[in-house]
């Protein structure tokens, strides 16, 4: 998998872009949620979209969310959700973006929300 997965805590880490393929592997690391933070196609036609990653996640039983955030340009309101998130979804949570950065920024400031 690359990149690999930066840990925050025992109950959240975050990782670059990933495909369908990826998730077993996510789901054998013990990660039982996913939170997809990258809009599709930002990256053009040959991202996976949400919905094909979301649709593997689920059939290997993992919890998913889609919480896109354009880069440079976190909302408050997607820092609740966030923050709303890490406290309903079963942990560990793995977050996503193109890079990981994304979703790490989004991480901490659902954290000081708190």
């Amino acid at each position: 998998m690359n990149p690999p997965i930066f840990r925050h805590s025992d109950h959240f880490g975050t990782l670059g872009q990933i495909d369908p393929m990826h998730l077993a592997t996510i789901a054998e690391q013990g990660y039982l949620s996913v939170i997809n933070n990258r809009p599709d196609f930002e990256g053009g036609p040959d991202q996976p979209t949400n919905s094909e990653i979301q649709a593997q996640a689920e059939k290997l039983g993992l919890h998913y969310a889609y919480l896109p955030v354009a880069s440079g340009s976190i909302t408050p309101e997607q820092v609740a959700e966030m923050a709303r998130l890490l406290k309903t979804m079963p942990s560990p949570i793995l977050a996503f973006c193109r890079s990981g950065t994304r979703s790490s920024n989004l991480y901490q400031m659902a954290l000081r929300a708190n």
